[in-house]
């Protein structure tokens, strides 16, 4: 029985107890093309076989030490029928057809584990011969070692002939601790499956080759097919006809290096250069479409393997196709699209997610279409993409005209956001390398193209829209890569980035507002507030180099000006430099040279702001000449805000000594100069800076840690985790090297004074209640008993209290033996659904629970990261001897931060950890409170192994 290829049939596969879907993913491979990896299932047994008889005698050999071509029947069934706990196999697949020409699915990989032990497992691979080298094997070797380790498995053994040096090379060059020896003639290799800081930073490695290659191949696209909706019925045009209209006519006026072939054309199709009409599928895709398209993602006749663009002399075949037709179609048109060398779709039309649940499901199964075939998806709700690439311009949007040639990559998501840019860069002469929109960023969205433009030659700086963020945790990575070598600059919209508008599948999420901040600040990304100040900085950052320093020169038409933006300036964090100066209305050119020339001297000062506003006298352009010479001269960052010019006018341009030219941002007022001077000042700052080490204190043990979480939440009731008693979180937290000062809970006089006797005098006594454990104020905690009596009468106290308050006659209170005197700290932690770990740190009391005064950070944390957590919050200058008191260990305080850190990032089970109150003393610190609660950990967004969105 082969797969099933209806979607019913395949959601009855799914629904077996024993099928994982959770395993299920669409991956990218290293030359830019998708596949679908899932769960093998009984019913593959056919394909299993067809693709063991495809396999070349060698690597049979290798998978099986033998020349094995056919599989037995018994092979089959104990290959095909598996556990998915002690017997895993995952299966990478891609859509293809019989004899008959019915569809069916091949398997093009096989990765499989059986358990030798409850924590070990025996692991093996089978790459088909046209799929090897093109990274399949690290792909599934990531997939497995996720289900193993879900399934408890702590470490992968294989046995490998010697000569199979492509798979020996998959496990070395993975990132783990490989040990291998030899014995009578096999490689025995063994691994822990514990992700380690190398075999992180080779996944994102291979997941930025393999995105930004699938990138290159969307905007490298020459041979671009739009799918239309055919003619205009009775009923008249809708919106699929409007839109493809639009493409028609924009590349009928400029179809850049676009050859566009029209299949279902709305209307008549100009005669124009660039231009074809397709009559059917066959036409439009090419006679040798079907035969060319290969099955193990290579590139049809004609089309790049390596993801470039395609051959130019090679009329024939489909690039990037470009889908506005209703939604119902779309995905059989992707099908019809699917092995015929096609890299990618964008769909132009609505009337997806939006819709509601119906048309989520419709937006998914054309997801999964596309990435079947090999192919990723744009949109849908897309304004499309274009680049300015000269002699590769490619036109595949609903742009009426192409922006002019620059260096600043655009991506958008809405087509609406999309139009407000193109207009606004035409309007200040800003010019793109290439513009993208994602509308409902079904599958590619920003963090593709910030992989792509990261190595992008003619990208210089990067322009991020963002009215949603799916994945957090991979856009701060991806993004704090970027900024280390390009600016990025970002508009979230709605600020707290807690706005989805419709269409966008995005989980909930019940992170504070701030958290998004903090993450675009540890990104070192710069945040713009609106669009208007995202083409503000990307104007300076595309036309001017990076400041060397924030000592600013102004150069104002008055004194009451240059006043006002020295003001401007120390808002912005910038330092007003002494060379700064004005001139007089009547200022002769001597004057204007003499000025300019000071202020652009040697050391005088890092960026400059020109401001000329004249009030009666008209401005004569003398002043934009001196200064746009003068930063011409001498590469000094500079902004201008003059009367009667914005954007990158004439006036404010010159030539380098070099020869390169040189334009000056203009501005409508000076605020906005100095608003986009200083964070680009701050983004160059950062560039400088030690961006410190990921943090792995010694001392961990985050296996033990695994165990422990996995046996306490397997004896929860109701699955819906549980709350860890005192000695449990003491354990857990021991794990990370952090010491839980102990306390005993008492209800009584007596066992008060038995339980300070047992500690240790003198003691503090603290009531159990969650409404008073903090609140000195209420007399919920005595401090520095010394003796018995004293004891007594304090608990008869706090039993008033807790009767007064919280209306117990009988209330748990606890005694802990006195830690030394300190600051007193909290320490946070949580899963959120959206942002994964999050870790937040406050001083204790009023400025914590009262004023926010709280710094997070969303791991993994550096030690920069760490440092910087501790000295943000308002109130940090108590931990450094504010009013004489003694300097807080701030090592010691950072240390167990770090482990915090670690223990989030590590368990996605921890719900939320409290670590209140941290005392800091002048030497250590203690750590007198903790709450754990657990919970059955979900999938995070940025799982370690790579997977695309869908």
């Amino acid at each position: 029985m082969d797969v099933p290829d209806t979607p019913d049939e395949r959601q009855d596969a799914r629904q077996h107890p024993e099928y994982p879907v959770a395993w299920e993913a669409d991956v990218v491979l290293r030359d830019g093309t998708t596949m679908h990896v899932r769960p093998l299932r009984p019913d593959d047994a056919d394909a299993i076989q067809r693709f063991q008889v495809a396999q070349s005698e060698r690597s049979a050999y290798f998978r099986f030490f033998a020349p094995v071509r056919r599989l037995t029947d018994r092979e089959l069934n104990r290959l095909t029928h598996l556990d998915q706990r002690d017997r895993v196999a995952l299966v990478a697949v891609r859509p293809g057809v019989d004899d008959d020409g019915r569809p069916r699915e091949d398997v093009l990989g096989v990765a499989r584990y059986d358990k030798v032990s409850p924590a070990e497992a025996e692991v093996a691979f089978n790459i088909a011969d046209a799929m090897q080298g093109k990274g399949l094997g690290s792909v599934l070797l990531e997939h497995v070692a996720a289900a193993a380790r879900e399934r408890g498995v702590r470490r992968f053994t294989a046995d490998v002939l010697p000569q199979n040096s492509s798979m020996l090379a998959v496990f070395r060059d993975a990132g783990y601790a490989v040990s291998q020896h030899l014995d009578d003639g096999v490689v025995t290799v063994a691994f822990d499956l514990d992700p380690t800081e190398r075999s992180r930073e080779v996944m994102a490695d291979r997941e930025h080759r393999a995105e930004a290659r699938s990138m290159q191949a969307l905007l490298s696209a020459r041979r671009v097919l739009l799918v239309g909706p055919g003619p205009v019925g009775p009923a008249g045009a809708t919106p699929e006809h409007h839109l493809a209209q639009r493409v028609v006519d924009a590349a009928a006026a400029d179809p850049g290096d676009t050859r566009l072939t029209v299949l279902g054309a709305p209307g008549p199709v100009p005669d124009a250069p660039g231009l074809a009409v397709a009559a059917s599928w066959d036409d439009a895709l090419g006679v040798e479409g079907g035969a060319n398209g290969a099955a193990d993602g290579g590139a049809a006749d004609g089309g790049a393997a390596d993801g470039g663009a395609a051959d130019d002399d090679a009329d024939e075949g489909v690039d990037l196709a470009l889908l506005s037709v209703p939604p119902d179609d779309a995905v059989d048109a992707v099908r019809r699209l699917a092995g015929r060398g096609v890299r990618g779709v964008v769909v132009l039309a609505a009337g997806y997610a939006e819709t509601g649940p119906d048309g989520l499901a419709r937006q998914r199964e054309l997801v999964r279409a596309a990435h079947a075939g090999g192919m990723r998806v744009v949109g849908p709700a897309s304004f499309g993409l274009l680049t300015t690439t000269p002699g590769a311009r490619l036109h595949a949007s609903l742009a009426e005209r192409s922006p002019r040639a620059g260096v600043v990559g655009m991506f958008c998501q809405s087509a609406p956001a999309a139009v407000t840019l193109t207009r606004t860069l035409e309007r200040r002469g800003l010019g793109v390398s290439a513009l993208l929109s994602a509308g409902h960023r079904a599958d590619v969205s920003g963090n593709d193209l910030m992989q792509y433009w990261q190595d992008d030659a003619r990208t210089a700086v990067v322009c991020l829209y963002l009215e949603s963020i799916g994945n957090p945790r991979k856009f701060s990575r991806i993004a704090r890569r970027l900024a280390g070598v390009k600016p990025v600059v970002v508009v979230v919209a709605g600020r707290s980035g807690q706005v989805v508008p419709p269409g966008h599948a995005v989980r909930a999420t019940r992170a504070p507002r701030r958290l998004l901040d903090e993450m675009l600040r540890q990104s070192g990304v710069i945040r713009a507030e609106n669009t208007h100040q995202l083409m503000d900085v990307a104007q300076v950052l595309a036309h001017q180099p990076l400041p060397t320093g924030g000592r600013v020169g102004i150069l104002a038409s008055s004194a009451a000006l240059a006043a006002l933006v020295a003001e401007a300036a120390a808002a912005a964090g910038l330092v007003v430099a002494a060379s700064s100066d004005f001139l007089p209305p009547d200022a002769t050119d001597e004057q204007i040279a003499h000025v300019t020339d000071a202020l652009y001297a040697p050391g005088a000062c890092d960026v400059v702001v020109a401001v000329d506003v004249p009030v009666v006298v008209p401005r004569t352009g003398a002043v934009a000449r001196a200064v746009a010479e003068a930063a011409a001269r001498t590469g000094r960052t500079t902004v201008a805000s003059m009367l009667g010019l914005s954007g990158l006018p004439d006036e404010l341009a010159a030539t380098g000594p070099d020869g390169t030219p040189v334009r000056i941002p203009a501005f409508s007022t000076p605020e906005d100069a100095v608003t986009a001077l200083g964070k680009v000042v701050t983004y160059a700052r950062w560039r400088t800076e030690d961006r410190g080490t990921h943090v792995r204190p010694e001392g961990m043990d985050a296996r033990r840690a695994r165990r422990l979480v996995e046996g306490w939440l397997a004896d929860a009731e109701g699955g819906d985790g549980r709350v860890l008693t005192q000695d449990e979180t003491a354990e857990l937290l021991d794990c990370y090297g952090v010491r839980l000062w102990r306390s005993r809970t008492v209800r009584t006089a007596d066992e008060a004074v038995a339980a300070a006797d047992a500690l240790g005098w003198p003691v503090a006594l603290k009531t159990a209640s969650t409404a008073l454990r903090h609140r000195t104020d209420l007399g919920g905690v005595r401090l520095d008993i010394a003796d018995a009596a004293e004891l007594r009468a304090d608990v008869e106290r706090m039993r008033q209290v807790a009767l007064e308050v919280l209306g117990e006659d009988e209330p748990a209170m606890e005694v802990q033996a006195m830690a030394p005197v300190g600051v007193p700290c909290v320490i946070r932690s949580g899963e959120d659904p959206l942002f994964g770990p999050k870790v937040s740190f406050g001083l204790a009391g009023d400025a914590t629970d009262l004023l926010d005064d709280v710094a997070y950070g969303i791991p993994p944390l550096t030690d920069v990261d760490v440092a910087a957590m501790v000295r943000t919050v308002r109130a940090a200058p108590r931990l450094f001897g504010y009013g004489g008191a003694p300097e807080a260990d701030i090592d010691a305080l950072e240390d167990v931060l770090a482990r915090v850190s670690v223990l989030a990032d590590d368990l996605p089970e921890l719900a939320s950890l409290e670590l209140y109150p941290v005392v800091v003393g002048s030497v250590g610190v203690s750590v007198l409170h903790a709450v754990v609660r657990l919970r059955s950990g979900a999938q995070r967004a940025d799982a370690p192994r790579r997977a695309l969105p869908g």
